[in-house]
């Protein structure tokens, strides 16, 4: 028998494009998270089942949602935040900085995930270096986003750009 359901949190969707925004943060830091406990794994298990498991996961994530979200914003939130100029503009430019880092960060994280989830000897330890980096810098990123970026540019949009962003990012990604 399974127990009832306590907290049927608030539904997310595209009507609601912010929240989906930070939604997919939550879902970033559990992919971070799962790459956290990947790299200990390595260490201790070296490359099995799970590992590879575990590496495709976190390679499908960043090679599909990440890029697809860094999207959303490039076009509907930075733009914005430009057009306001000073301060709003510098942070629009510093995110969209961020978003170029991590994918250069990403394509050497991505690297290693592939070995492991394709092949690479059980007892080759991959190398891990750079994953600390990747998972600090996408946390950065979120802080500012989070803290500073999606509420600035929140307040600039209405009814009706939120429709509109709503659609178009759903629209992208072949959703109703």
């Amino acid at each position: 028998m399974s127990s009832p359901l306590l907290h049927a949190g608030p539904a997310v969707g595209w009507d609601t494009p912010f929240e989906m925004l930070l939604a997919c943060h939550e879902r970033v830091e559990r992919m971070l998270g799962l790459l956290e406990r990947l790299a200990a794994h390595l260490a201790a298990h070296g490359i099995d089942a799970n590992a590879r498991q575990a590496a495709q996961d976190v390679l499908r994530y960043f090679d599909l949602a990440g890029p697809a979200h860094h999207e959303d914003e490039e076009r509907h939130l930075f733009p914005r935040l430009a057009e306001r100029g000073g301060a709003a503009a510098a942070l629009a430019q510093r995110l969209h900085a961020d978003h170029l880092a991590m994918s250069q960060q990403w394509a050497v994280v991505r690297t290693t995930l592939q070995a492991v989830a394709h092949g690479a000897p059980p007892h080759v330890l991959p190398d891990t270096a750079a994953w600390p980096a990747f998972a600090a810098l996408y946390r950065s990123h979120i802080a500012a986003e989070e803290g500073e970026a999606y509420p600035a540019a929140r307040a600039l949009v209405d009814d009706a750009g939120l429709r509109a962003m709503g659609a178009e990012m759903a629209a992208r990604r072949g959703a109703r």
